[in-house]
């Protein structure tokens, strides 16, 4: 017996082994431990000190696209050492050959020493070279630039170089020329693809920077538009633009903004969703507290509302804050259509918001708390509707909900062609036969099917997956007490969002607290002509966004 378990022992219990044939590093570094590697502050006036730092910097041994093009160039006279330094991919190769390395490389006959004439004597005439300054020369004769720029620092140029410039170093010189050259593949401006609207814009923003900076130029044409860049992550310097209109926007807002992003202390951001969680003020909560979206002409409306945008570099989704319910109920089509389809729209997705939130729960409390509720004739079909399945009510609508969430799901993560057949596959033959081999009832499949339809119409995506998670909350509230279940969950959610602040602003405004008359930010929206006040809560600068008679055109002439 003892030989056994010593045997069961030997093949189930582990024991460290300490005999390795191979050693592993130590992954463990301290932070005050001091890096072997030298370490430049500014710019080294000998070149092969600049270059032999750079290529330790950027591993050039191993990293093959990192180039270093040196050559020779002539100036008064004299030769120089010079070398350009750019990413392979991110440039375009015909400007750097045509406007960097020609004008540097190819001999001009004027390229010469100044000289002067000074008398000696009556007979004696002696030339002298007049003096100049190497950098100023570069930077004003031989680079024909629009953009170009005098760094000192390695950091900085580290940092040009990192975003897709070309870097200058000339030998003597203690500066680095910046170059703008930037030529890597991106994405052009299409249609946007999650917020479509029949009467507005059809253009998206996309990954670039500054081609999304130059559609909000593009949009709102004034010179007021502040567009601020900072740098985000320790390793991964992600570019930020932060926009506002300087003569509308509240300046403490501003501040509030800057001041969240720049005090950030993480290694690598790469998306909006990243920025947004980490500058939020309720981080456990779900639901949204900035708008994220990838229209340009939103964007560029809330501006003009005295909202701040967060662009980040390599994300299509704009960040807006702050952000209140009521700006996730709407959506950008209200804009374009009279007040009267827009109010219509608005009643329709908060009827949706509540279906989708409520209706499984209110469903389970009724049939098992609250029949008295329902029908005579609706509750005896319902009866013999379930009469032949097996299983509680609860689970049968938490297998749907699960099988619904898992079709979206599959549906989202197939390729494209493939993602439609998916769902119809899910919803039509898997519910069919579901229904027909007594799993479900039918009443089951129309309720699931109502909730689904409705989480479609929430115009905001992370409000409306806010609700797909909070309905399964309510849903075992509604399966425990019924009706008395449902309402303590409501009055602890709206308890939850009466506290919760964007950027500190109340959440519920204009609604919560109680007593403010702030129409301009409304479920509801009034005639365009009567929208001649910007929202309250952001305390803009200029609180009027129209005259008092906004359409000149009617006023009757004295």
């Amino acid at each position: 017996m003892n030989q056994i378990l010593d045997l069961l022992k030997n093949i189930f219990v582990y024991r460290e082994n300490k005999d390795y044939e191979f050693s592993l590093p130590s992954n463990t570094i301290n932070e005050n431990t001091e890096s072997n590697e030298v370490e430049y502050k500014n710019i080294h006036p000998t070149l092969s000190v600049n270059l032999e730092y750079l290529k330790v910097k950027y591993n050039a041994l191993i990293s093959r696209d990192i180039k270093f093009r040196e050559f020779i160039f002539s100036s008064h006279g004299r030769e120089y050492n010079a070398c350009i330094v750019f990413i392979d991919g991110m440039v375009d190769a015909e400007i750097i050959n045509n406007f960097i390395l020609k004008p540097l490389m190819l001999i001009d006959k004027d390229n010469k020493p100044k000289t002067t004439s000074v008398a000696i004597s009556n007979n004696i005439t002696v030339r002298k070279v007049k003096k100049f300054n190497l950098e100023n020369y570069i930077f004003n004769c031989l680079l024909p630039q629009n953009d170009i720029k005098k760094i000192k620092e390695f950091k900085d140029i580290i940092s040009e170089i990192n975003s897709g410039n070309c870097a200058l170093f000339v030998d003597t010189l203690p500066i680095a020329f910046s170059l703008d050259v930037k030529g890597f593949k991106h994405r052009t401006v299409s249609v946007p693809q999650n917020e479509v609207v029949v009467k507005g814009a059809q253009e998206a923003f996309v990954e670039v920077l500054r081609v999304n900076t130059s559609i909000l130029r593009r949009i709102i044409n004034n010179e007021n538009l502040i567009i601020e860049n900072t740098t985000v992550g320790n390793v991964s310097k992600t570019n930020i633009a932060i926009c506002y209109l300087k003569n509308i926007a509240n300046d403490e807002l501003v501040g509030e903004v800057k001041y969240r992003i720049n005090n950030l202390d993480v290694d690598s951001i790469i998306s909006a969703g990243e920025l947004e969680q980490l500058i939020q003020d309720e981080g456990f909560t779900s639901f949204p507290q900035l708008i994220s979206t990838e229209r340009p002409d939103r964007v560029a409306n809330l501006l003009f509302n005295g909202r701040v945008a967060i662009i980040i570099n390599g994300s299509p989704y704009v960040l807006v804050a702050p952000g209140i319910l009521v700006d996730f109920i709407s959506s950008p089509e209200d804009l374009n259509l009279k007040q009267q389809f827009s109010n219509i729209l608005r009643i329709i997705r908060i009827i949706a918001i509540f279906f989708s939130l409520l209706l499984p729960g209110i469903y389970i409390a009724t049939t098992i708390y609250h029949p008295e509720l329902i029908p005579t004739e609706l509750l005896f079909s319902i009866a013999a509707s379930r009469e032949s399945v097996p299983f509680p009510i609860i689970f049968e609508i938490v297998l749907m909900e699960v099988s619904f969430e898992l079709i979206r799901e599959a549906g989202l993560r197939v390729p494209s062609p493939i993602g439609p057949t998916i769902g119809i596959v899910g919803a039509l033959i898997l519910g069919e036969a579901a229904v027909n081999a007594s799993i479900v009832s039918p009443i089951l499949i129309i309720i699931v099917s109502i909730t689904a339809i409705c989480s479609f119409a929430v115009p905001d995506y992370s409000l409306g997956f806010t609700l797909r998670f909070l309905r399964f909350i309510f849903l075992f509230l509604g399966y425990i007490s019924g009706f008395l279940g449902i309402a303590l969950g409501l009055f602890i959610y709206f308890g939850i969002l009466g506290g919760l602040k964007s950027f500190g602003v109340p959440y519920l405004e204009p609604y919560f607290p109680i007593g403010n008359k702030d129409t301009a930010a409304t479920i509801f929206l009034s005639p365009i002509w009567l929208r001649e006040k910007r929202a309250n809560f952001l305390a803009t600068k200029r609180p009027k966004d129209a005259g008092n008679i906004s359409m000149l055109w009617k006023k009757p002439k004295d």
